[in-house]
């Protein structure tokens, strides 16, 4: 099934002056989708504020109502006719979809994205065993893949040498070569080094093609999808690329960057091999350095070289790169959204609308930004607190309950159970709300503290925020469960315990302040 348009970021996107063509590069929806919706836009008269408060898929069903069938059929395309076809001279798949679409507008039909055309015709390719690896187009593909042969660090402080991996990635038509020096292969430097490597390029192609890497490929079977991993699927949803991993066994399917990897172990490894590097800005230095070399040197068999040929004919090709970097994500899953409207990562605190307490979400996390998720639609979008930073609130207004909507608790209801168990409980939740601008904020801080009457007693927990508030001026859960739970304070609390009530004085049920407390 094709990939739904997003059209409420588009209508959002539309709203603040941005084009189409700026719209499709930058938030990786193809040209012709945007024209349509604003072509339907502007046929129904909406703009951004008329649907601005409505859901992803309700924006979606406004402007889209005849997708919502039960089953799409598509007008598949000709994959045999269309690989003899590119054959000919200045022939591309871009060119060949473009005329696949135009022909399914003629006869009705429904095209497919240029994406999974891109990936049925490597389909097709696979499983007829056809050969176009002789065939390499200008800026069609790009292979990449780890060198099987590594270099070493020298460690100064303890003589040891560390191991370090090479990440090669090639163009195929030009040969024109990058190589990237990494201390380990894991999923986020896996993506640096495709960052790096289109930087260096200046560009990106229509198709990557790669191993089956756990860092990349989840899972590839004979027969049924190829399944990437998250992260490196919103890369290529970043870059609007097609990644293609060759098939387990078939060098054919990326013999440009197989073969690369063989020259730079002859043209950077074995020149250095005697060299002692210390640092890694000194390694890539002296590797940049052969690598700018090894593309300048003239080719044996072929006039040119890897740079000339790239710079004269493919650099054009190359698609240009996204306006917006690419910044690597981590996936959290399952978070709960608590009473006070917030959900915790790295002790912070983010927001979320109010209707999502006691659900479960998922948060998107980089560098710079938080995205709150339910049931895969964004609900939320925060920027993220620096490392350094502990037990501050993000907290948008809108996602706070109003007057007619209330949370089950509210600040009132909380001090009434404070005020049940003694005055110094009423004391300490009483300074925890003086500290915060939004009450919503301390309800989570609050019932952490009174639920220890549950695990305790009502006097274990009055004498406990007795002797929290000598020392601070306003405790919370960890120190008050931390007295609770420690030896030398048992006798004082069984001594709590054995005191009779009325010398605290209070005697109101739960009922005063809004049910039971076990609820």
């Amino acid at each position: 099934m094709a990939r739904k348009i997003p059209v409420k970021l588009v209508m959002q996107y539309r709203d603040q002056g941005f084009s189409r063509n700026m719209i499709a590069k930058t938030q990786k929806v193809g040209r012709s989708s945007v024209s349509e919706v604003f072509k339907r836009a502007d046929k129904l008269k909406l703009t951004y504020e008329d649907i601005g408060e409505l859901s992803d898929n309700e924006v979606y069903r406004k402007f889209f109502p005849e997708r919502h069938q039960s089953e799409v059929l598509y007008t598949l395309p000709d994959y045999e006719k269309i690989h003899k076809e590119l054959q000919g001279v200045g022939v591309s798949l871009k060119l060949l979809w473009q005329e696949y679409v135009d022909l399914c507008k003629d006869t009705n039909g429904i095209p497919v994205g240029y994406t999974k055309f891109c990936e049925d015709y490597q389909r097709h390719i696979d499983q007829y065993r056809l050969t176009n690896h002789l065939k390499h187009k200008p800026g069609v593909s790009i292979q990449v893949d780890w060198s099987g042969s590594t270099m070493d660090l020298l460690d100064t402080d303890t003589g040891e040498l560390i191991t370090v991996y090479l990440f090669v990635g090639t163009l195929p038509y030009s040969q024109y070569t990058y190589v990237e020096p990494t201390l380990d292969m894991k999923s986020d430097t896996w993506l640096r080094c495709h960052m790096n490597m289109f930087e260096y390029f200046g560009g990106t192609t229509i198709r990557l093609i790669c191993d089956n890497l756990k860092t990349g490929v989840l899972s590839h079977p004979k027969e049924g999808d190829i399944v990437l991993n998250e992260q490196y699927e919103s890369l290529a949803n970043h870059y609007v690329m097609a990644i293609m991993p060759a098939q387990v066994r078939k060098p054919k399917q990326k013999a440009a960057v197989e073969g690369a990897v063989g020259k730079i172990a002859m043209a950077v490894i074995a020149p250095l091999r005697n060299e002692i590097f210390t640092t890694m800005g000194e390694l890539k230095a002296a590797i940049r350095e052969k690598l700018e070399f090894y593309n300048a040197k003239p080719f044996q068999k072929r006039e040119g070289s890897r740079r000339l040929i790239f710079t004269e004919t493919e650099q054009e090709k190359l698609r240009p790169l996204p306006s917006i970097p690419y910044e690597i994500a981590e996936w959290v899953y399952g978070r709960t959204v608590k009473l006070d409207c917030h959900i915790t990562f790295q002790k912070n605190n983010y927001s979320c609308p109010y209707q999502y307490v006691k659900k479960k979400v998922d948060l998107k996390v980089t560098a710079h930004f938080l995205e709150i998720y339910y049931q895969n639609e964004r609900i939320a979008t925060h920027k993220r607190f620096p490392t350094y930073k502990e037990y501050t609130f993000s907290t948008l207004p809108e996602h706070l309950p109003d007057q007619f909507n209330q949370l089950e608790w509210n600040e009132q209801r909380l001090l009434n159970w404070a005020q049940t168990i003694g005055p110094f409980t009423y004391k300490v939740i009483q300074r925890i709300f003086e500290r915060l601008q939004l009450k919503e904020q301390g309800y989570q801080s609050c019932l952490s503290v009174l639920n220890l009457s549950k695990k305790h007693s009502n006097e274990a927990l009055e004498k406990a925020c007795q002797i929290a508030l000598e020392r601070l001026h306003s405790p919370r859960y960890r120190q008050l469960n931390t007295i609770l739970n420690n030896p030398n304070n048992k006798e004082i609390l069984e001594e709590a315990e054995s005191a009779q009530n009325e010398t605290l004085g209070f005697v109101r049920g739960p009922e005063y302040y809004g049910g039971d407390i076990n609820d």
